[in-house]
């Protein structure tokens, strides 16, 4: 089969590779409906994350089932399955607690850009679609249930959003887009998203954003300041990773507020003594994204969510070097690959 490989900063390459074989009984072959690029692709891509040698891409992924193993016991061949970038038996003390991104046995997945993908602890890492093979429609929305929609949601489950409530938006990529559905979602009464991009302001505000913010830093911190008459957010969600990011979002919070981050961070670090006087609560890491599919996946059947929406650009996988190219240049959100 052909797949992605990032050989080192802007260069990454289709090539022939083997297909995926079991190797544990407790594994799934999938044939993929589509693949994607996702925005920490970017960072090794940029040559920002060290890679060891040539690296398969790809981590968010849905398709149906061709093969599992002898010991696989809930999924079968033939269901249409979506997955998460971090595999999980699912019953392990931390999956019980609904970290599965922390599960004893995970694994972060790769190999995605390609047709077909083995995943492990298929049990615990896949959800079946209820009602057969969704329509082709529907593929990208359930692609991004697997990584950025997760993401997005556990950002704004992390911040705390609450009914009424004000949250800020740290990041207009597709996590943070998908970010202001989720807050959307729970109901908060304001969701300011801080932007500087027409096309993507236009998404957020499609999604429930409220307010538009273009400042960043100091500047964007007072801008939150002025909006909230100087008290500041109930929830930020940081969904970029970078020390501006984390500052801005954690000096747009009220004290007693919630930041949430889910941009996996780079560069940054934290005052302790700064810190301990704003009063902020601060949660995040690798989202659990296998906790939250089962309500994605009944939202995006039921037509309550759209988030296949952040892709808005498709290319066949052969081009994914101008999928990158789009993405690293931000003439694109999200990248589809069609597989």
């Amino acid at each position: 089969m052909k797949g992605a490989v990032l050989y080192g900063p802007n260069d990454i390459r289709v090539e022939d590779l083997d297909d995926p074989r079991m190797i544990e009984p407790t594994d799934a072959i999938l044939r993929l409906a589509a693949s994607c690029i996702c925005g920490s692709d970017l960072w090794p891509y940029r040559g920002l994350q060290p890679i060891d040698g040539p690296t398969h891409m790809g981590h968010e992924y849905c398709g149906i089932v061709e093969e599992v193993g002898s010991a696989v016991k809930s999924i079968k061949p033939g269901q249409f399955v979506v997955g998460s970038f971090a595999t999980s038996d699912n019953t392990c003390p931390h999956c019980r607690y609904g970290y599965q991104s922390a599960c004893v046995h995970r694994e972060f997945m790769l190999r995605a850009q390609a047709p077909f993908l083995r995943v492990p602890h298929a049990d615990g890492t896949l959800v079946p679609t209820p009602g057969g093979t969704p329509s082709p429609g529907l593929v990208p929305s359930l692609l991004a249930a697997s990584d950025v929609l997760g993401t997005g949601w556990f950002a704004a489950d992390a911040a705390n959003v609450n009914p009424g409530g004000t949250v800020v938006v740290v990041g207009d990529g597709a996590v943070g887009l998908l970010g202001v559905l989720s807050a959307k979602q729970m109901g908060a009464g304001r969701i300011i998203a801080m932007s500087r991009h027409e096309k993507r302001q236009k998404l957020a505000r499609e999604f429930g954003a409220t307010d538009i913010v273009t400042e960043r830093g100091d500047e964007g911190v007072a801008r939150i300041r002025e909006l909230t008459k100087g008290i500041g957010a109930d929830s930020v969600l940081e969904c970029v990773g970078t020390q501006e990011s984390m500052m801005q979002a954690i000096h747009a919070t009220r004290p007693g507020g919630y930041v949430s981050f889910v941009g996996v961070p780079h560069g940054v670090d934290l005052d302790g003594q700064r810190l301990f006087f704003t009063h902020v609560h601060l949660h995040g890491g690798p989202a659990p994204v296998r906790r939250f599919l089962p309500r994605l996946i009944d939202l995006i059947l039921n037509g309550t969510i759209d988030p296949g929406k952040v892709f808005d650009l498709a290319l066949p996988l052969d081009q994914v070097a101008e999928g990158y190219r789009a993405m690293d240049e931000r003439r694109a959100i999200k990248t589809l690959l069609q597989v």
